[in-house]
Formats: structure tokens, sequence, C-alpha cells
């Protein structure tokens, strides 16, 4: 995508209107020295009252090849021109983005939808990438608290949900290497993004991602300045939350061209219902060399460390009865008397996670034709999901194996005691991307290849719950706080250690014929993946014929991926696309093992090695307008899919856990709009909407019987949403209103209980001050977010094929399962000071 904010912008582009001019001074204004841009701009072209006005912002200045550019004024011609020098255009143009920073003008083959820093600048510092993008058209984001620290969070776009969507930083991938999810407050803080850009329909040919039916989510660090400088901010609002923000930037490193940039934050908040108290410490880096022709590298990551308090999903009974309090919160004090009750202690339930991204993307230029992209990536990730449980202190099972231990529990009552189940996983990942272009007349080829490494190791430890409910060690890490046999081992719950290799080729051609304005993108990407693992509790994972019990688990895929697009310029403002593409994803690794109950050695969850793939084929037409006025588009889209994996969650023996099941096949059209308008006296509104039919295609087996479930809707799919946001900034005074609308949600395959829609709204404001001595625009804004106090269901966090009793199509009564849901964060107010230097 090109960078929106003018950096390197080229001079010929720009051309300043009479209005344009009248606005130099503000554009100058307030701004740190960058260099000297000199535009010469026809006098009678200046004075003519018919001519147009161009818009002079990065995004309606950037080339495109069809485009007619004027060729420079000869030195004899009797038209005269004036020189205008801007001093110091900055990195940012406040307010000068349609749409307030939602949407840019496009010029591919598929529907992209983009959040700039004009749009990010204004909102909460601690709001995550789901958040930043939640008005996009087809984004639907579920939350559980107001400001993002919860990992109790989840994205859909077009009724597919964040499993099924791909998230890369700089070309290196994000997702968790055994489930598939993105977790949005670990990637980056949103003061160092350049870019959001959402590709709701697919993703690109050269994308380190397996998952991505559901669309492209790509984030972009801000590249370091290049001259030494900073950023800092502090905020502090509702329910005690604090954030601290610093950013450092070297500028040019002893004259070698090498720059970069290093920031912290910290923040707390304390949960907005029931006990508990969030805090997090991040930190981002990038590093970056440029020289010759448009050759760089650079060096860029993230590193979080977060401990969380737990927000409990709710079923829509409850929901009912008790709202937002009551049984739907964990306990503020531990209760010794009451076992079910102590297991329900806030502080059993406090989730730390640490994370770690870094990659390497470079940029080669070899020849005039041929250059080299390649992005080595590494993560690691370490974390403990753990509830409160009740465990026996006798009869015990390791797997199905029995065990003769007694123990001996803090509190235990008849034989049984409160206990902190954790849920650790500790998984490692790296690869790589490297991918030749070569361009010749009118082809740009590319040729690809894309090895990913995954290791994963996730195990149910418990740990035990002293008489004042305190437990030991919430990270899990110290084997002597977790509770062993007598023999030495641990009590597991389950163990498991898979290896995952990701093997990909790729080949493509973007062929642009007519001066560009028929653009054709052909490419093919064939996809291998091999997953092998162990089963570390004793017990038979699976029979193969008469070999008896196997330890071992494992599943191959080879999927096949075509894809073609076509873009047509039908003028300079109008233009049409087409785009088709096939996407597969495998089931999560849990779906692998067997677990079992170690109270009873009775089978929990029962993994399978006749695994099917999800396959989906995606068709886009598009038409997209760009003008004067505003920038906007309207996509038509459809999807089939086999066997449609449906991310859910399961309690498995105490902990909460993530899990997919098959949902067979499935159909889903629609159709996305989204429009922004161009400043016009300051104020630049936006509206984006979805309309979305989705439907299963069989009906789906269940208890030795078939739910009648073919042609129902799908789950997590509204049939409607709506946003609208109206920006204003004049450079000083800035604000921002947004509303967002998402319709009713069914959360069972039967469509016998759903979700009501919900309608929330945001408000922003604040003021710039120009730069004051060494101080860069010092700012302070408030942020008001669900400004009516909402209540409300923002989404299903744990769907089920039927919530009430069904008779099968064969006569036998299927049991129902209450769905459970994310309750949405409440009001919140949050102010914050920020300044540049």
């Amino acid at each position: 995508m090109p960078n929106p904010r003018m950096n390197n912008a080229d001079p010929k582009l720009l051309a300043l209107s009479p209005l344009a001019k009248r606005r130099k001074s503000f554009l100058c204004a307030g701004v740190s020295a960058c260099g000297l841009l000199v535009m010469s701009v026809p006098t009678h072209a200046a004075n003519s009252a018919s001519a147009p006005r161009p818009f002079t912002t990065a995004q309606n200045i950037a080339p495109r090849k069809s485009a007619k550019i004027a060729p420079s004024t000869p030195a004899n011609s009797s038209r005269t021109t004036e020189n205008i020098v801007i001093k110091g255009l900055a990195n940012t143009l406040h307010g000068y983005q349609p749409g307030g920073g939602l949407i840019h003008e496009q010029d591919g083959v598929k529907a992209v939808s983009t959040v700039d820093r004009d749009f990010m600048d204004k909102q909460a510092p601690m709001a995550t990438a789901f958040q930043l993008a939640s008005l996009l058209p087809g984004a639907n984001v579920a939350t559980s608290d107001p400001f993002g620290f919860s990992p109790s969070t989840d994205i859909s776009v077009r009724g597919l949900g964040g499993d099924s969507i791909g998230y890369v930083l700089e070309g290196m991938p994000l997702n968790d290497v055994a489930y598939s999810s993105g977790y949005p407050g670990q990637f980056a803080d949103s003061e160092n993004y350049q870019e959001i850009v959402l590709a709701q329909g697919s993703s690109d040919l050269d994308s380190p991602v397996l998952n991505a039916a559901g669309g492209l989510m790509q984030l972009t660090f801000r590249n370091p300045a290049k001259k030494a400088g900073g950023f800092a901010s502090a905020s502090y609002g509702s329910y005690n939350t604090n954030r601290e923000f610093i950013r450092m930037d070297t500028g040019d490193i002893a004259h070698t061209g090498l720059r970069g940039f290093v920031s912290y934050s910290h923040g707390a908040t304390d949960n907005w219902r029931g006990p508990g108290r969030d805090e997090k410490q991040h930190v981002d880096f990038k590093f970056l060399k440029e020289w010759g022709q448009g050759n760089h590298a650079s060096l860029l990551g993230s590193f979080n460390s977060t401990i969380t308090s737990y927000y409990p999903q709710v079923s829509m009974e409850s929901w009912k009865s008790d709202g937002i309090g009551g049984a739907n919160n964990l306990l503020a004090r531990y209760d010794a008397s009451d076992q079910n009750n102590g297991a329900n202690y806030w502080r059993l339930w406090r989730q730390p996670e640490r994370t770690l991204y870094a990659g390497a993307p470079v940029h080669l230029r070899l020849t005039d034709r041929l250059t080299l992209d390649s992005t080595p990536y590494a993560q690691f990730a370490y974390g403990n999901a753990p509830g409160g449980t009740v465990l026996s202190e006798s009869g015990l099972y390791q797997g199905t194996q029995a065990l003769p231990d007694t123990l001996n529990l803090p509190g235990a009552q008849n034989g049984e005691a409160v206990v902190r189940a954790n849920y650790t996983q500790r998984s490692y990942r790296s690869g790589f991307t490297v991918a030749l272009h070569y361009k010749k007349a009118w082809n740009d080829f590319v040729f690809g290849y894309w090895y990913d490494y995954g290791d994963d190791n996730e195990q149910q430890p418990f740990t035990a719950v002293q008489t004042n409910g305190s437990s030991a060690d919430i990270w899990a890490e110290n084997a002597n706080s977790q509770i062993h046999l007598a023999n030495g081992q641990k009590l597991l719950g389950g163990s498991f250690h898979t290896i995952s290799q990701s093997n990909a080729l790729f080949a493509g051609d973007h062929i642009s014929l007519l001066h560009d304005r028929l653009a054709i993108d052909l490419g093919f990407k064939i996809v291998m993946l091999n997953r092998s693992g162990t089963n570390n509790v004793p017990g038979p994972q699976y029979r193969v014929g008469s070999t008896g019990p196997q330890y071992r688990v494992g599943s191959n895929s080879m999927e096949p991926l075509p894809r073609l697009g076509l873009r047509w310029h039908i003028d300079d403002h109008n233009q049409i696309f087409f785009n088709a593409t096939t996407n597969f994803r495998a089931p999560d690794q849990t779906a692998l093992y067997n677990a079992y109950d170690p109270s009873s050695g009775s089978l929990v969850t029962a993994g399978s090695h006749n695994l099917r793939d999800e396959y989906s084929i995606s068709e886009e037409l598009g038409y997209r307008l760009s003008n004067r006025w505003l920038v906007g588009s309207l996509t038509l889209f459809n999807y089939n899919f086999t066997n449609r994996q449906i991310s859910t969650l399961a309690v498995q023996n105490g902990s909460i856990i993530t899990t997919t099941m098959n949902a067979g096949g499935q159909t889903s059209r629609g159709v996305d709009v989204e429009v922004g308008l161009k400043p016009w006296h300051h104020f630049t509104p936006y509206v984006s909407g979805e309309y979305l039919h989705a439907t299963i295609d069989n009906n789906i087996s269940a208890e030795g019987d078939v739910l009648p479930t073919k042609g129902r809707t799908a789950v997590r799919s509204p049939s409607l949403q709506a946003a609208i946001g109206l920006s204003y900034d004049d450079g000083h005074l800035f604000g921002v209103a947004t509303v967002h609308y998402t319709g009713h949600q069914y959360a069972t395959f039967m469509n016998d209980e759903r979700m009501p829609d919900h309608t929330t709204g945001d408000l922003a404001i604040g003021y710039r001050f120009s730069d004051h001595y060494h101080l860069h625009q010092p700012t302070i804004r408030m942020n008001f977010i669900n400004i009516t106090n909402e209540h409300y269901l923002s989404g299903v966090a744990s769907p089920t094929l039927n919530a009430r009793d069904t008779t099968g199509i064969h006569g036998n009564t299927i049991s129902g399962s209450a769905p459970s849901y994310y309750i949405g964060g409440g009001f919140a107010a949050l102010a914050t000071i920020s300044t540049g230097f």
C-alpha cells in the first residue's frame, strides 16, 4: 500500500489551488522541518474561476499510471509560474483525509478498506487493531471491556470469525500457531501504526497465512523519523485507568543512513464489571536502512507482557436474569465454606501472557527489471489460561490410568478441594518468505516460496489453593508450586506437543494493458501442511486397524489455491473490479487430541486423525468512485465453503479453551458499501454498511441422529451492519463522533437462540496547540466510549448446535446446549495529553 503521509511524495504530482494556497500557512504551522518542497503553479490556472480545485492530500495525489499529468511549462510559454515553498511538510496532514482517515482511494483487483493515522490519532491510545477497524464494512468486533485490555475479544468479517482472518505485520504472521486466532492487544501500540488495511475477501498471494478465508488484516509500522526526537503521552480515565507511552527516534545514526525508534508503554485498569485489575507492558521497535535506488532493510518487532482478569461469558438465561451484575461476575472475596463459589474467586482466573514478534523484511533491487523481497520472522509466546475448579483428593486418573495416590490439599472438605486448573501454552514459530519480481513490458511476474515451522506445547497442571484463596505462581512456570504425585510426576489433565511445518510455492503475473486502464492478476499457490504430535498422558488416542493404542497423532494437507483478479478504469474517476480466490484452513491442533477428566478418567473431548480441511471459493464484483467530493466503493461478494470450521469455546477440566467444530457446507452472499467525503469546511463524513445472507448448506450429525440445519442462517452472521462517522479538524480543534449498528446474530445452528441487535456510539474531542519551544503540537483530547452506556451482548463466544432439545430427522431427541456470549464494555471516559519533541 502507498504511504498516505506524503513523506516521499513526488513534487511533480502536487498542485496548489487558490484554496490550497490560502491554507499553505496552516499546513506549515506547527510541524517539524523535514526539507523543502517547491511547487510550480501556473498563474492563469490559479486565477481561473473555472479551474478545478485539486485536493492536496497524499491519498488524492497518489500517482495512477493511467492519469494524465500535464507536461512542464516551456520557458518561452506565455504562462507564468510562481514557486511556492512549503517548509517542513508534516508527516501528518490532520483532517485532510477523506472520511476522516477511514477510507482511501484503491486501485487493486479486490475489496480493501484502510484506517490511517488521521483517524487513529483521535482514538483512545490503547485501542486495539480490532477496535480501530470496527467501523469498516463487514467488520463486527466483539469486546469485553471498553479499553481493549481484555483478551476476550473477537472480530468477524462478513460473518467469518477472527480465526478465519490472517494477521500480518510488515510481512510476518501474527496468528496463533495452534488456533489461528489473533490477539490484538499483543500486536502493537496504536501510536506506532502507520495504517491498518483490511482486505475483506482474500489474502495476498505472498501472504504467510493459511486461514484467511475471512480476509487479511495488514498492519504497518510508521517509519522511524530522519531527525532525532520522540513522542510521549499520558492518559487517565474511568475505572482507575492509566496509561503512559514514550517513543524515541534515533534519527540518522552517525550518518550511516540507519535510523530507528523504540517505544515503551504501561497501562492498567480495573475491571468495569466485577472484581479484578488488568496490567500491560509493551515494547515496539523498528530500525530501517535505505540505500541506492529503492533498496531497504528493516528489523522490527513487539514484546508484550500482560496480566488480565477474566470476564465470564454468559448464557442468554443468565443475561436476562442478572445482566452485567450478580452471577455473571467472578467473586471479589474467597468463600472457603462453599467450594463451588470458591472456584469462582477472581484471583484464580488471572491470565498472564508474554509474546515476542520479530521480523526483518528486505527489499533489494537486483536489476532494473528484477527485485527480491524476503522476510524472515520469529514468534514466541507463553501464557496461562487458568480457572478455578474442584478436584478430588483420591480416585484420581492420569489420562485413563487410575492412580493410587491420595492428595493432601489445603481447605479440603469431604475429600474435595478448590484448585486452580492451569492451561499453559508455550509456542515457538519461525519461518521466512522469499519472492522474486521480474518486470518485462506489461508483465510483472512473481515467483516465491514460504516456509513456516511451529512448535507448540500445551499442558494442564493443577495448583493448590490456600484457605485464603491465594495460589502460587499464576504463570505456572515453577514446577514446585504445582500438584505432584507420589512418583514425582505432575498431575496433568492434559499434555500434548505438536510440530507443524508449512511449505508453500506461489507464482503470479500482474498484467497491465491499455496504459494500465486494464489490470489482470493471475496467481497460483500450493500449500502443504504437516502436523505431527504426541499425546503425553496415558490412554488410547485412536486405533489404526489392530495395532492397538497409539500415542502419536498427525495430519497432512496439500491444497491448490488458484486466483484471478481484474480491474478496469472506466475513466479517471470510475473503475470496476472482479476477484476470485480460493482458501483453505486446517482445524485447530486441539482437534487432534483426546482429553480426559483427572477425577474419573472419562473422555472429555475426543481427538480425530480423520480431520477435514475447510476449503472455500470466493468471488467479488465491485465498483469504485473517486472525484473532487468523495471516495466510495460498492462490493458484491459470494462465498462457498465445504467443511466450514467454526471457532468455539469449551470447558476442559475447569479451564476455558478454544476449539473448532465442523459446520459442513455454507454459502454466504452480500454487499458492502463505504463512502467518505473529502473535507468540506473541515468536516469529513464517513458511512459504511453491509447486508449479509449466510446459510448452512447441509444437515449436521449429532448424538446418533441428524439435525435439520440445511437452509438455516449461519451463526455469527448479522444480516445488517452499518456505521457512521463524522470528523472535524481545522488543524487545532478536532473531534469525531461515530455510531455503529449490528443486527441480531444466531448463536445456534438450529436458529433456536439468537443475540439481539445493538447500537453503540463513541465521541472524541481535542485541541492541538502550536509548537512551543521543543514541544511539537502538544495535544489534549477526551474520548467517550459507549456514550449511551448501552448494556449489550457484543458477540457469540461459544455457538452450539441447538439450544433446546430437538427431535432429529430420525426421531431421536438431541439434547440442547446453551451458547455463551461476550458482554460488551460499558461507558468509559479517558483524558489524554501528548506531545512530540
